[in-house]
């Protein structure tokens, strides 16, 4: 069984090529790119073309990799024992199983996304080696080992907030989500909008690149943001006219709030309006 993308989802060959050689090698694969290009929505894909749960373990700044195997509630037995609860006298009573935990044990193979690891501590991707690696882990307070039934596809992604550890890349296949090209955004406009005036979407896609191509951008627009910005323009009516007749001298695209996310570039923008002004003078 092979990814070769959904019907929700364009995924360009080299990154079916990626997907596919992660599965084979049994390696997990680690996804990167800009925000906004499809990155956490790829293992939603995988999962669904090829008809496996979906689980997800979403990385905050405070998570902690044992967090991903389990957590023991001393607390809550504490509080049980002083109560005369007789759950107290099963220490498993009090093991919360982690998503990788999850994910081993589960009775299918299945998919496990490990969302923006780089927003961890960077000891967070070491604490892991072992069981992405060995596919098991040693419960002390049970003195269990569990290990995987079946090994689960596991899809890790990243922003390039923090530099990974070697040893960390040295266990996963890896993959860079390169920004679309004028063909494949269309491709990707298709699906979510199979019936939008083609005519509109050609006008659109000329004023995203054109914002995209300024030199200077904090954060360039992404493929959500385009998304999101034709989405605006069809429940406001704006006509391909408009976007085709905007006035340079503007800079601004209507309904620019979708694509721009911060006052340095919303500066810019109008910044490239007063010169192109001033040199029509």
């Amino acid at each position: 069984m092979k990814f070769e993308g959904t019907d929700h989802y364009v995924a360009t060959s080299e990154l079916q090529l990626a997907v596919n050689a992660a599965i084979t090698l049994q390696r997990p694969l680690l996804i990167k790119g800009e925000p906004g290009t499809g990155k956490t929505m790829l293992a939603e894909q995988v999962a669904a073309g090829l008809g496996k749960k979906l689980l997800r373990w979403h990385i905050k700044s405070t998570t902690k990799a044992q967090q991903g195997l389990y957590e023991y509630d001393a607390v809550s037995r504490l509080r049980d024992s002083q109560l005369g609860d007789e759950r107290v006298h099963d220490i498993s009573n009090y093991i919360k199983q982690g998503m990788l935990w999850q994910a081993f044990a589960a009775d299918e193979q299945v998919v496990l996304l490990i969302d923006e690891i780089d927003k961890a501590d960077i000891e967070f991707p070491n604490d892991l080696l072992v069981e992405l690696d060995q596919m098991e882990f040693f419960v002390y307070e049970t003195g269990e080992r569990i290990k995987a039934k079946h090994r689960p596809i596991i899809i890790i992604t990243s922003n390039n907030e923090k530099e990974l550890p070697d040893a960390f890349l040295r266990r996963c296949f890896f993959h860079y989500i390169n920004f679309p090209d004028q063909d494949t955004m269309k491709k990707i406009v298709d699906v979510h909008y199979p019936d939008i005036q083609q005519l509109l979407v050609r006008e659109a896609m000329e004023v995203f690149f054109q914002v995209r191509d300024i030199n200077g951008l904090k954060k360039k627009p992404s493929t959500s943001e385009l998304i999101d910005w034709l989405k605006l323009l069809l429940s406001d009516e704006v006509s391909r006219e408009t976007l085709l007749n905007r006035d340079p001298t503007q800079a601004m695209p209507p309904l620019y709030g979708a694509l721009l996310k911060n006052e340095q570039d919303l500066h810019m923008l109008q910044r490239l309006a007063f010169m192109a002004r001033r040199e029509q003078r």
